[in-house]
C-alpha cells in the first residue's frame, strides 16, 4: 500500500491532498496541530512544527510521497532534513509569488525569483517560499514543485474570489464597485483541480499550477451573472480607489483580483507545462457556481478577510457619484 504523509492534512487544500489519496487506496498519515480533525480514514498525528523533535516518530517509516504546503521556509527545511531520506517522492506546493517578474506576459517555470528569505529576515511569504523550494531542490529527482497562482473554489479562506460573488448576490437591483475594467485579466485555479493534479500521479520539476488567462470583465460577469446582479458596474480609477484608501488584491477594505497596473504580468502566467503534465480545468462556470452557493451558504453579511462591507461600498459609491 502506497504510504502518504501529508504535512498538514487538516486544511482547505491540504485537507483535499489528504482525502484524494485515500480515495486512491493509500495509508495517508496527516502531520497537524491537531486543532481541526485529519480528514476520516486517515491517521492523525499531532505535532508542532515549531518543535524541533515533531518528527521523530515519523524517521522509522519509509514515505512513498511527502506532501507539503508550508509558507515557512524553517518548516520546511526541516522536514526535508529530518525526513528527505525517508521519502521516496516529495511534493512541494509552492506559490507563483515567487517569481521577482510581474510584467513579462507568459513568464514560465524560468522566470527569475525573489531572493530567498535568511534566518532572522521580517516574515516576507515570496521570499519565503523561495526558501523553501531551495530546501526541496535539494533531494533532486525525487521533488516536485507546484507553484499555483490563485487557488479559488468553495470554502476557500482568503474570501477574495468570493467576494465577488458575494458583492453581486448581495447588492440584486443596486451597484457595485469595480476597478477599471480595460486591459486587465484574471487567472486562477479551482481547489479541487489543483488536488487532483498534485494526487494524480508522482511528478517531477517544477510547474506552474494556474488556468487560462481570462479578461477581468468576462471573469466579473460570468459571476455577476451567475449572481443575477442587475444593477450598474460603477468603475472607479485606481488613484480614486487608493486615494479612499481601498487596498489592492486582499485584506480588509480591498478590492480583490485587482491589481497595481504596474503588474500586469501577474495574472497572465504561461501554464503549458501543467496541461503538458496532465492538469485539467473545470470550466469557470462550475466553479463560479460552487463559490456562490457556498457563500450564500456562510452568509453574504458574514465578516470576510478581504472585500469591502456593504455599508462602506455604499458610502464609496456615493462619493464616487457625488464627486
Amino acid at each position: 500500500m502506497t504510504q502518504v504523509l501529508v504535512l498538514g492534512g487538516t486544511g482547505w487544500l491540504s485537507g483535499r491532498i489528504a482525502r484524494r489519496w485515500r480515495d486512491a487506496g493509500a495509508d495517508v498519515t496527516c502531520l497537524a496541530r491537531g486543532a481541526r480533525p485529519a480528514p476520516e480514514g486517515t491517521t492523525p498525528l499531532a505535532g508542532d512544527r515549531d518543535d524541533p523533535h515533531v518528527f521523530d516518530d515519523l524517521r522509522d517509516r519509509k514515505w512513498d510521497e511527502v506532501v507539503d504546503i508550508s509558507s515557512r521556509a524553517d518548516h520546511a527545511a526541516a522536514a526535508v532534513d529530518a525526513l528527505g531520506d525517508r521519502a521516496e517522492h516529495w511534493t512541494y506546493v509552492s506559490s507563483m509569488s515567487v517569481y521577482s517578474d510581474d510584467v513579462t506576459d507568459r513568464l514560465d517555470e524560468s522566470g527569475a525569483r525573489h531572493a530567498p528569505a535568511q534566518p532572522g529576515d521580517e516574515y516576507d511569504y515570496a521570499a519565503q517560499k523561495v526558501a523553501a523550494e531551495d530546501a526541496v531542490i535539494t533531494l533532486a529527482e525525487r521533488a516536485f514543485i507546484v507553484r499555483p497562482g490563485l487557488i479559488v473554489g468553495a470554502g476557500d479562506p482568503s474570501d477574495r474570489f468570493g467576494y465577488w460573488a458575494t458583492a453581486f448576490a448581495r447588492a440584486g437591483v443596486e451597484p457595485v464597485l469595480v476597478p477599471e475594467l480595460a486591459g486587465r485579466s484574471a487567472q486562477v485555479i479551482d481547489v479541487d483541480d489543483l488536488a487532483a493534479f498534485l494526487t494524480a500521479g508522482l511528478r517531477h520539476g517544477i510547474v506552474n499550477a494556474i488556468g487560462d488567462v481570462h479578461p477581468l470583465v468576462e471573469l466579473l460577469s460570468g459571476i455577476r451573472a451567475a449572481a443575477g446582479h442587475t444593477g450598474e458596474l460603477l468603475e472607479a480609477s485606481d488613484e480614486w480607489l487608493e486615494a479612499h484608501g481601498v487596498q489592492y488584491w486582499m485584506g480588509e477594505r480591498s478590492l480583490p483580483l485587482w491589481l497595481p497596473a504596474d503588474m500586469p504580468g501577474f495574472m497572465r502566467r504561461d501554464n503549458s507545462a501543467y496541461r503538458a503534465a496532465g492538469g485539467s480545468f473545470r470550466p469557470l462556470e462550475t466553479t463560479i457556481r460552487a463559490v456562490l452557493d457556498d457563500e450564500r451558504a456562510r452568509g453574504l453579511e458574514r465578516e470576510r478577510r478581504a472585500g469591502l462591507r456593504r455599508d462602506d461600498e455604499l458610502a464609496l459609491i456615493d462619493r464616487l457619484t457625488s464627486s
